[in-house]
């Protein structure tokens, strides 16, 4: 088995735990390649020599490796979609982090994991992701999210208006601090936050969630997946703010920019002892009140 492994830096992760880490997959005769970036950032920092083979994109980690192992929390798992892209790549989340609703295996659950996925005890899970296509292709080829594409005023001045079109069919002007366009994965992040709904992540949905609406009756809105998106943006500013997951561009008011579900999706991997609502109850802390 070959397992790629991405991190952020060795700031997020303690020594002895990324020690942990590589000392489980060299037990299990795993062979491993590392990010370029985290290789130099770990660098001497472990036991023995980083001797392992790199990668840089998704445009080499294909024939690299079988699994790719994020190591952080659920920022870095999102990063990982830029690195795996549509190459296919599956994606295994350990969390160094705090919440972890996509990085769910702790840490201390590296050896078991292991070896879960050895023997084949997991499921992959085809998480999808929006597209976003602007007039300058700021985005390039990251023009992709796995939790949400993100309409946001620049400061702290006045309301932006987004005026949003579904299929070329006007649907509202919000009057906001921004617009959350979110996909099932998303709905538990910075929309859940702004009062948007849970998806489950095998629903083919879209979520519209207003951040901060003046209009108190404006609410999200649930939309099927295979819908275009359109928004134009008037603010007093010139620019506006665009993100996909945590990567952002400054955008002029005159550009007008479309959303829709990418041609890919991202492959999660869940060991079989995992459960989507045991993981929502304990991340959200459901039932902890005695009447539950």
């Amino acid at each position: 088995m070959r397992v790629a492994i991405y991190g952020r830096t060795l700031s997020e992760i303690a020594a002895a735990d990324l020690q942990q880490v590589f000392d489980c997959l060299r037990k299990h005769k795993v062979s491993i390649v590392l990010h370029r970036n985290f290789k130099t950032s770990i660098q001497n920092k472990l036991d023995y020599l980083l001797d392992f083979d790199t990668f840089d994109s998704h445009e080499d980690i294909a024939d690299k490796a079988d699994f790719l192992f994020s190591l952080g929390g659920d920022g870095t798992l999102l990063d990982t979609a830029v690195l795996v892209k549509d190459s296919g790549v599956p994606v295994i989340g350990i969390n160094f982090g705090r919440l972890g609703f996509l990085a769910s295996i702790h840490k201390n659950e590296i050896d078991n994991a292991v070896q879960s996925i050895i023997n084949k005890e997991y499921v992959v899970e085809q998480r999808k992701l929006l597209s976003l296509t602007t007039e300058n292709e700021h985005f390039k080829n990251r023009n992709f999210a796995l939790n949400d594409i993100i309409i946001h005023k620049r400061d702290s001045s006045a309301m932006m208006i987004v005026h949003a079109y579904i299929n070329d069919t006007f649907l509202n002007s919000y009057w906001s601090d921004g617009l959350i366009i979110a996909t099932p994965t998303g709905s538990t992040a910075y929309s859940l936050s702004c009062g948007g709904p849970i998806v489950h992540p095998k629903s083919n949905n879209i979520v519209i969630t207003p951040i901060s609406p003046h209009n108190l009756n404006v609410r999200p809105v649930v939309l099927p997946n295979d819908v275009q998106l359109a928004f134009e943006v008037e603010c007093r500013n010139s620019k506006y703010l665009v993100s996909c997951d945590s990567r952002t561009e400054m955008l002029e008011i005159t550009e007008k920019i479309t959303v829709r579900q990418a041609d890919f999706c991202l492959n999660l991997v869940r060991l079989s002892t995992e459960n989507y609502f045991l993981t929502l109850r304990n991340k959200l802390n459901w039932g902890l009140d005695i009447r539950n």
